[in-house]
């Protein structure tokens, strides 16, 4: 047989054995007998015209077989060549790949037997095709799943082009020997070999960070590539007995990383009071894989007799406490209501609150509407101001008159609890009262005209000094 039809042959051959190899099953049986006809047909052009010359077809037609199985010489067959080619992921084409092959390689040093016999084997022990031989040829010298990512594209097209492969075929794909090695989930690396087996749809169904990574956007649609099952593995790194306790730090130097398996929901599972926690990582949507599924759990810290302990725990770390925890979690316990429940605030917390409050200890506003909740408590125990300059609240601070700028400038959020403008107005104005200068040292009356001239008027009115 001449090279060129020895290419031809070999190219039949692996375009039955279909994507990546791994389905190329003999399949002689109640099919044509290759060794029983080996004293028949001293060539494979005889019947598989097409392997030679690319215009005439690849099989025989039935009438070819009926002429030795015309129910006399031999009993008759029932068979009819494929309606089409069989479904393939193979880039070749016979005609194309003999071409190459008389460029580069000694005149008739491939033949039909180089693909389709074993070497050394019988003439007509006839397989689809001998992959191990086809590798030696292009030079492989790994196992065919074991050959570099880089070599894929010799032989197949991306799965997307391959259209005639059924998802079930594509299901059987066989996994390379390197996508069974631990650690292989965590550490490897979307690149353009992929799309011989995969599309954007597969790997969009873990990555949370895909329309980042350029490797995968460059990849095309196809839901039939969802027919590899996977599913997202924890790492080794996550199954550390500390890794609870050090995974902020982690994440904090790696937030990358983190991004490629968890959305901000991951963080917000158990970072319910620290939004800010999840700012580096994606929002679920489309075109992102779900991500992890955590759900929250108890730490080890917290065993059976923690709720009776864990006031002094929370009084001296709440830092800690808050990376899971809002103060509505303290709530549900402390004061479910409010007139019932364990109190919120240690004993002896009343007299000594204003402190706690002016130092801003814990946010009185989260569970206290401070104009009417204070106002009023204040008043039934008498503690009223009775005039701007009257006794009342601030009785129990002498002298408080004369420090109650720096603590206005403070805390004036306070102040406005019982107070409005107009009190400060009695004694701080331009146009009545005590007349006492409202600015500080430094004040820039021009800057503050420039960005605010409307404040000036409530006390200078119309007439703004220059």
């Amino acid at each position: 047989m001449t090279r060129p039809r020895a290419i031809l042959g070999l190219l039949a051959a692996l375009a039955l054995a279909g994507a990546g190899g791994g389905l190329a099953v003999h399949r002689n049986a109640d099919r044509f007998d290759h060794w029983e006809h080996r004293e028949l047909f001293p060539t494979c052009t005889g019947c598989h015209a097409g392997a030679a010359e690319p215009s005439r077809p690849i099989w025989p037609s039935a009438t070819d077989c009926a002429t030795c199985h015309d129910g006399e010489i031999e009993r008759r067959v029932d068979w009819a060549p494929p309606p089409q080619p069989h479904p393939s992921n193979l880039r070749f084409t016979h005609g194309s790949h003999a071409e190459a092959a008389v460029k580069r390689l000694p005149p008739d040093s491939v033949t039909c037997s180089s693909c389709h016999i074993l070497r050394g084997g019988p003439w007509m022990r006839v397989q689809r095709s001998v992959v191990r031989q086809c590798l030696d040829c292009h030079g492989i010298e790994t196992a065919h799943l074991a050959a570099p990512d880089t070599a894929c594209a010799t032989c197949h097209v991306p799965l997307v082009t391959a259209v005639a492969l059924s998802s079930e075929r594509i299901a059987h794909f066989p996994a390379p020997p390197s996508h069974r090695e631990p650690g292989f989930a965590e550490h490897h690396e979307p690149s353009a070999s992929c799309a011989t087996c995969h599309a954007r749809d597969f790997c969009t169904s873990c990555h949370v960070n895909a329309p980042e990574v350029p490797a995968i956007q460059a990849l095309a649609l196809d839901r039939r590539s969802l027919a590899i099952e996977t599913r997202l593995e924890e790492p080794a790194s996550h199954q550390a007995p500390d890794f609870i306790t050090h995974h902020g730090r982690d994440a904090r130097r790696r937030a990358t990383s983190c991004a490629t398996c968890h959305t901000q929901g991951s963080c917000l599972t158990c970072h319910v009071a620290q939004p800010s926690v999840a700012a580096s990582l994606h929002q679920a949507g489309a075109g992102r894989g779900a991500g992890a599924r955590l759900s929250r759990r108890r730490p080890p810290s917290h065993g059976d007799d923690f709720s009776e302990r864990h006031a002094s725990v929370a009084s001296a770390t709440p830092q800690n406490c808050a990376a899971c925890h809002a103060r509505a979690d303290c709530l549900d316990c402390h004061r479910p209501s409010a007139a019932s429940g364990p109190a919120y605030h240690p004993v002896g917390f009343l007299s000594r609150h204003p402190a706690s409050a002016y130092a801003r200890e814990t946010a009185c506003a989260e569970c206290h509407n401070t104009g009417q909740f204070c106002a009023d408590c204040h008043r039934q125990s008498g503690l009223t101001a009775r005039g701007p300059l009257r006794g009342g609240f601030h009785d129990a601070k002498p002298g408080f008159l004369l420090g109650h700028g720096p603590a206005a400038r403070q805390s004036l959020e306070s102040c406005v609890t019982c107070h409005a403008e107009r009190d400060c107005l009695t004694c701080h104005s331009a146009q009545g009262g005590r007349r006492f200068n409202p600015h500080g040292p430094g004040f820039d009356a021009d800057r503050l005209r420039r960005r605010n001239a409307q404040m000036c008027t409530v006390c200078h009115g119309a007439a703004i000094p220059e």
